[in-house]
């Protein structure tokens, strides 16, 4: 049997000598192309819905509700997390992100029930960033009005 009592530098040596290797540049060129790509679609989507003769203001929200859609519905097929394994942190673009954030929760607890599971548990990932989103909103309103901007 061997010598199981090493050091700490000899045992970061094993660790070093088994771990895979990173490829961060690659990763990162991935992501960057994945996460560009999404956006350009998001793009197509605000030009095509212009083409349409919507308002700015409409054509964006129809833009960000087409997208949002888009992601919930690949991450539902299985898709998205696919794209996900592939890209990393490209796939976080936040409106597809967050669709896959609430998406993913409310399917992986289904079994629990519509309201234990998928209610309850669509939260996990997106809730603090909706309080902090809304608490943040807040304070700065609240600054807005005192400081009179």
């Amino acid at each position: 049997m061997k010598n199981i009592n090493k050091t700490k530098d000899q045992y970061q040596k094993i660790v070093n000598k088994n771990h895979p290797p990173r490829h961060r540049l690659q990763k990162t060129i991935k992501a960057y192309i994945i996460g560009g790509l999404i956006c350009v679609i998001g793009q197509g989507f605000w030009k095509l819905y212009m083409a349409l003769n919507l308002s700015q203001n409409d054509a964006g929200t129809m833009s960000a509700i087409t997208m949002i859609f888009l992601g919930g519905l690949l991450t539902g097929i299985g898709v998205y997390d696919e794209l996900g394994q592939f890209a990393g942190a490209g796939t976080i673009v936040p409106i597809t992100g967050f669709a896959n954030a609430m998406v993913s929760p409310a399917l992986e607890y289904k079994q629990d029930g519509l309201i234990l599971g998928t209610g309850a548990k669509m939260f996990n990932v997106a809730g603090p960033v909706l309080v902090y989103g809304m608490v943040s909103a807040f304070v700065i309103g609240l600054l807005k009005v005192v400081l009179g901007g």
